[in-house]
């Protein structure tokens, strides 16, 4: 893994930061999704920038200055760990979640079972499996699994 220099975690700003966000979240979804359609996921952007981010709280990391990953948090949950697909492999998401759990404590979190890399993130960041769901929250029949991380 490449650690990247001038990482920088810092409390979202809904005024600087929503457009950028979501921007990272579909090219993010692009890659780790290719199973929900580009219909799907434009729908699902709009609910990100109007609805999930408003009430979330969120967490955004800074490469060089560039917001380029960030975490949304209701409660102890992770709604979404998003991660610009051109700084994957900088510990960017891995600072997130342990910045989140500093915050926290135990963490959960939801993941498509059929997003492998996702999975085994959470897997190698201490996450275990809980429960499954055979269909996701738009009632797709996407398996999902719930995963949690002691505090």
């Amino acid at each position: 893994m490449k650690r990247a220099h001038g990482v920088k975690i810092r409390a979202y700003s809904d005024m600087t930061d929503r457009n950028r966000l979501t921007e990272i979240w579909l090219d993010a979804s692009r890659v780790g999704h290719p199973f929900l359609s580009e219909s799907d996921l434009l729908d699902q952007q709009a609910k990100v920038r109007d609805i999930y981010l408003p009430q979330a709280e969120n967490w955004v990391a800074e490469l060089d200055g560039k917001s380029v990953a960030f975490i949304g948090l209701i409660d102890s949950f992770i709604g979404g760990l998003f991660v610009a697909p051109a700084a994957h492999g900088h510990g960017l998401g891995k600072a997130l979640v342990l910045h989140a759990a500093g915050i926290k404590g135990a963490l959960e979190v939801e993941v498509y079972a059929a997003n492998k890399a996702a999975v085994g993130f959470y897997q190698r960041g201490g996450f275990v499996e809980v429960l499954r769901h055979s269909q996701d929250d738009e009632g797709r029949p996407l398996e999902v699994i719930r995963m949690r991380r002691a505090g």
